[in-house]
């Protein structure tokens, strides 16, 4: 297998205090990990510290590609400046554009590429303020696709959005693990969300990651020992 991220003894926290501990943490082209666990656990810590937006504290944090897409939970874009959907998608060319330029040639044509690979191909020209919650997430994953990324990492990506939606994302995900062989990596909440879509889980409670398989991992009788409270209850 193909490492993409490699996390070794890694802790990670804010002004010098570790949120989460100790995290070993590897994956491979063609993973699909979902990073659960209860709310306030740290989970967002550690996202943010495998996409590189924190530094370890201790220990190691190893990227072995520059090919990461990164999909925020939410955009919010000015209303003030009306932006385009084509217009968004594009803003993920900027890591290799120059930003007083609009991108044009291939990038247009990656662009449009982007679009129809998130089924919003007839899109490109609406106002991005003007689409649904789910529309507008998988205008982001398109977005992120522009870095042709090997490893895709989305920070609650069917959050706020309805059920149909949900749907659609997860299928739209599991898809380009299953046909790009691109390593997926998601934080969630939805346990039973988590449990049908990825391949393996990162529990973060108590400071600490636990690392296993999804179905076995969450598991109701499971959860019941890894959970303090009855919220898996409600959750699942």
């Amino acid at each position: 297998m193909t490492r993409l991220l490699e996390l070794a003894g890694a802790s990670f926290g804010y002004a010098g205090r570790a949120v989460v501990s100790g995290v070993d943490l590897c994956i491979d082209v063609g993973d699909f990990l979902g990073i659960v666990g209860p709310n306030g656990a740290g989970k967002t810590t550690l996202f943010r510290g495998a996409l590189g937006l924190l530094p370890a504290l201790a220990g190691s944090v190893v990227r072995h590609t520059d090919a990461l897409g990164y999909v925020p939970q939410r955009e919010s874009l000015d209303s003030i400046y009306p932006v385009s959907v084509d217009e968004v998608v594009a803003m993920g060319a900027f890591g290799r554009l120059n930003l007083l330029r609009r991108p044009r040639g291939v990038d247009r044509e990656l662009v449009r590429e982007c679009l129809e690979r998130v089924g919003l191909g007839d899109r490109a020209r609406a106002a991005f303020s003007s689409l649904s919650g789910g529309q507008r997430q998988r205008v982001l994953i398109a977005r992120a696709l522009m870095a042709r990324p090997k490893l895709m990492l989305l920070d609650e990506p069917t959050s706020g959005v309805d059920r149909a939606a949900q749907a659609r994302i997860l299928e739209l995900l599991v898809e380009m693990n299953r046909r790009d062989g691109m390593a997926i990596l998601l934080v969630s909440h939805q346990l039973a969300m988590v449990r049908e879509t990825v391949r393996s889980v990162a529990w973060v409670g108590e400071g600490r990651v636990q690392h296993g398989d999804a179905r076995e991992m969450l598991k109701p009788e499971n959860l019941d020992r890894l959970y303090s409270s009855g919220e898996v209850a409600r959750e699942l």
